[in-house]
């Protein structure tokens, strides 16, 4: 089967700087894609240049096994992170103005429901709130019948509730068959939607992969979560590798009974302990390494 997305050998530099650094994907139709990695990876740019926003300083982007077209502008629908809306307009009135821009589009209605946009798609841009913001910017995505769409960090600054009502949508996107390219910070959100991921750094890629694999290749450990107590010095007299956080004492380990037996004798009480395996968030950690970067 030919890829729907082809990246070949991929550059982009901004006079000295090498923002993305020769990387190379393939994406078959039908998949969640994650493109993964800390502020200031590539990931961002990486996206930018396979919409056609901006131009490559070298390598092949393919679609379909051809270079891209003007049909590619037809066949893909974009999520920005941050887009200007017409203040004066309404939600559904935005959404007919985009729909008259292309030559296939969704019926309206049906897209409203969807995204569930139906008690407020009367309001002003302006007018609605963060989450229901987050999802009409997926509908104006979608608003073209799209086969492929990216979204750029779809979730950020979304509660709870909101970001699960967006991975919903998202999830019927995927039953439809449609092809996502997804950016995020979120490592729960990837592990839950994307079928695969490519993790980022420094412009080029680390590895890739489903989660699954990706966490049994790179984090076998269970993590064993401590309250941090008036313990330091059992803390010091541990052999067990353990990082130290403000409230907490996290301790990974391959083997949790000779763990949990070295804590008990060093008397370190385990009333208040969390046993947890290792996810998509521990192989992004241990892949790009647990310094704040700004």
């Amino acid at each position: 089967m030919t890829p729907l997305l082809e990246v070949k050998n991929l550059v982009k530099k901004y006079d000295n700087l090498v923002a993305v650094d020769g990387i190379s994907i393939s994406i078959e139709p039908g998949v969640c894609f994650g493109l993964l990695g800390p502020n200031g990876a590539g990931k961002t740019t990486t996206i930018e240049v396979i919409e056609n926003v901006i131009p490559p300083t070298s390598g092949e982007i393919l679609y379909r096994g051809r270079p891209r077209s003007f049909s590619f502008k037809e066949d893909v629908g974009i999520q920005f992170q941050h887009t200007a809306l017409l203040s004066f307009l309404t939600v559904r009135e935005t959404l007919k103005t985009f729909q008259s821009l292309y030559s296939r589009s969704c019926d309206l209605d049906e897209l409203v429901e969807m995204c569930h946009l139906q008690e407020f798609q009367h309001q002003h841009n302006d007018k609605i709130s963060g989450g229901q913001r987050q999802r009409f910017m997926l509908a104006l995505a979608l608003v073209n019948q799209p086969e492929l769409i990216f979204l750029d960090e779809p979730s950020t600054g979304l509660d709870p509730q909101a970001r699960r009502n967006l991975w919903d949508v998202i999830e019927q996107i995927k039953k439809d068959g449609k092809t996502v390219i997804l950016t995020t910070h979120y490592m729960e959100e990837a592990q839950h939607l994307c079928n695969e991921v490519a993790i980022m750094d420094y412009g080029k890629i680390l590895t890739q992969g489903s989660p699954d694999t990706l966490i049994k290749k790179y984090s076998a450990e269970i993590t064993v979560i401590l309250p941090k107590k008036d313990t330091d010095q059992a803390w010091n007299e541990l052999s067990l590798k353990y990082y130290e956080f403000a409230d907490r004492i996290e301790i990974n380990t391959s083997d949790l009974n000779a763990c949990l037996e070295e804590l008990l004798s060093q008397r370190i009480d385990l009333t208040e302990m969390t046993v947890r395996g290792s996810n998509l968030e521990d192989v992004f950690l241990n892949l790009t390494g647990r310094q704040l970067r700004e």
